[in-house]
C-alpha cells in the first residue's frame, strides 16, 4: 500500500505545476463535471448513508446532497472573482508601485474527513480543493464505508490519479498518508486526532486546516421563548442522533425555568423523532454508528446515573439496533464526564443557573467550543454573552444555521480548530496569498538607497507619512 501511495503523491506532485496555471474556466468545468457525477450517483449516495447511519432520504438529502450543490454552485458562480489579483493600498516606499495579491494553488493536498457527515465533509472540502487549483489525495472514514465506496467511485469517474485520488482504508493508510510532505492538509474530526494531524505536518511544515469540535454550549436566557427554543434545540440535538460536530452539547437554563424547559423538550423531541409508542422512529432518526460509540454513549449516561444525575426524559439504548432514545439529563452533580466528554450523541444534560454571569462562566472554563448558541430577546444580554466568551461560530436564537451559508466562514478556534472553510474562506484555506509588487522602470535608488548622508531630511518625513 505504501508504494502505492508514495507512487500516486510523485504523480501529483508532478502535476500540480500544471493545474496552477489552470484558468477559472477550466477550475469551473471540472465542477461542473464533478455536480454532473454527483447527480448521477445520487440514489446510490442515499442508499450509502442509510447503510452506514440509517439517515432518511429527507435528512441525506438536506444535510449532505443539497449541501454541496449548494457549495459547488456558489463556487461555480463566484470562482472567476475569487481569482483575480486583489488590489492592495499604497506605503511611501510603493507609491508608483501596483500593489496586488496573488492567489496561487497551495499545491498537494490531503482530505481526511470523518463518518458522520461522510459524504458533505469530503466533498465541501473538495469543492475547495478544486476551486483554488489543487491536486489532493481524500481518505474518507473506514467507519462509514458505503459512503467511503462512492466517494471513490464518483471521484474515478471524474478525475485521473495524477489530479484527484480517493484512497479507502483504516487508521494505518491515514498514518501512512501523514507522512508525506503535503503542501496542505484538511482534516475534520476529533480535537486529539486533530493534534496527532497537526505534529505530523509540523515534520514537513506542511499548513493545517482542522476542523475539530468541543462541547458546544447553548445559553437560554429568561426573556427567551422557551417553547421555541426548546424546538430549535432538540432539532439540532437530535439530526443525525447527535452525531453533528456542531450540535448544542449542554444546555445552561435559568433555575426557574428548569421545569418548564424539560416539557418543551419532550414535546419536541417526541413530535419530531419519535413514534406513536415513544420509540424512535427509524425513517426519521439516525443510529449510532457502531457498536464502540453506541458503548460509549451509554457509559456516559450510565456514569452520570450512577453519580446522581437524574433522566428528565428518555434514557432508553438498544445495542441490536444501535439506537438511543433522545435524552434529557438533570441534576447532573459536579464530575460526571458527560460534562468532560464532548457527548457525540443523542444525550442533552440540563444546567441550571442563577445568573447570566454564573451561565457566562460555566461556559469560559472550558476549551473554546466549536459553536455556541443564545436564546434570548435581549440585545444587552446577546451582545453581553458575545462579547464575553469565544466560539468558532455563534447563532442567535438558531442552531447548527451557520454552516450553510458559503458567505460566513465556518472553523473552531484553538482546541476546537484551526482556519476556516466554505465558499471564499475555503478556497483562501487551499490557497497561498502571494504579496506581489509590480514596481515602475524608474531609478529611485538616489532617493531612499545608500549613501545616506544629507538624507535627514527624508527620515523626518518618512516618519510622518508611513
Amino acid at each position: 500500500m505504501s508504494q502505492t501511495l508514495n507512487s500516486i503523491f510523485e504523480a501529483q506532485q508532478k502535476h500540480k505545476y500544471t493545474l496552477r496555471n489552470s484558468n477559472a474556466t477550466q477550475r469551473i468545468q471540472k465542477l461542473k463535471t464533478l455536480m454532473a457525477a454527483i447527480e448521477n450517483h445520487e440514489e446510490d449516495i442515499y442508499a450509502a448513508l442509510q447503510s452506514d447511519l440509517r439517515k432518511s432520504r429527507f435528512e441525506a438529502a438536506v444535510t449532505e446532497v443539497i449541501f454541496i450543490y449548494s457549495e459547488l454552485r456558489f463556487a461555480i458562480s463566484k470562482l472567476g472573482s475569487w481569482m483575480k489579483p486583489k488590489r492592495a493600498g499604497k506605503t511611501m516606499t510603493s507609491l508608483l508601485a501596483r500593489n496586488r495579491i496573488w492567489y496561487e494553488p497551495k499545491g498537494s493536498c490531503l482530505i481526511i474527513s470523518p463518518w458522520n457527515y461522510p459524504f458533505q465533509l469530503m466533498m465541501a472540502p473538495l469543492v475547495s480543493a478544486i476551486a483554488a487549483g489543487n491536486c489532493a489525495i481524500l481518505k474518507p472514514s473506514e467507519l462509514s464505508p458505503a459512503t467511503s465506496a462512492i466517494i471513490a467511485k464518483i471521484v474515478k469517474t471524474c478525475f485521473e490519479e495524477k489530479e484527484i485520488c480517493c484512497i479507502e482504508g483504516d487508521v494505518s493508510v491515514s498514518t501512512a498518508l501523514l507522512a508525506l510532505p503535503f503542501d496542505h492538509i484538511f482534516f475534520t474530526g476529533s480535537t486529539a486526532i486533530g493534534k496527532v494531524v497537526m505534529e505530523a505536518a509540523a515534520k514537513h511544515l506542511s499548513s493545517v486546516t482542522l476542523e475539530l469540535g468541543g462541547k458546544s454550549p447553548v445559553i437560554v436566557d429568561e426573556t427567551a421563548d422557551l417553547k421555541v427554543a426548546a424546538e430549535k434545540i432538540a432539532w439540532g440535538k437530535l439530526l443525525n442522533a447527535g452525531q453533528t460536530c456542531i450540535a448544542p452539547d449542554y444546555v445552561l437554563v435559568p433555575q426557574s425555568q428548569q421545569e418548564s424547559f424539560i416539557g418543551h423538550y419532550k414535546q419536541a423531541a417526541s413530535a419530531m423523532f419519535l413514534k406513536a409508542g415513544g420509540q424512535p422512529n427509524p425513517e426519521g432518526y439516525a443510529k449510532i454508528i457502531n457498536e464502540r460509540h453506541f458503548n460509549r454513549i451509554a457509559g456516559l449516561m450510565d456514569d452520570a446515573v450512577n453519580k446522581g444525575a437524574r433522566i428528565a426524559f428518555g434514557g432508553e439504548k438498544d445495542e441490536a439496533s444501535q439506537s438511543i432514545s433522545p435524552t434529557l439529563l438533570s441534576q447532573l452533580p459536579l464530575g460526571t464526564a458527560v460534562m468532560e466528554e464532548e457527548i457525540f450523541g443523542p444525550v442533552l444534560p440540563l444546567i441550571p443557573y442563577e445568573n447570566l454571569e454564573e451561565a457566562i462562566a460555566r461556559v469560559n472554563e472550558k476549551s473554546k467550543p466549536l459553536a455556541l448558541y443564545i436564546f434570548s430577546s435581549s440585545k444587552n444580554n446577546i451582545r453581553h454573552i458575545l462579547k464575553n466568551t469565544s466560539s468558532g461560530g455563534a447563532c442567535v436564537n438558531d442552531v447548527l444555521v451557520h454552516i450553510s451559508n458559503p458567505r460566513l466562514p465556518f472553523g473552531g478556534v484553538n482546541a476546537s480548530g484551526l482556519g476556516s472553510s466554505h465558499g471564499f474562506f475555503g478556497f483562501k484555506a487551499f490557497s497561498h496569498e502571494r504579496a506581489v509588487v509590480f514596481q515602475p522602470g524608474i531609478n529611485t535608488t538616489k532617493i531612499i538607497y545608500p549613501p545616506y548622508e544629507g538624507k535627514s531630511w527624508l527620515l523626518k518625513w518618512l516618519k510622518k507619512l508611513m
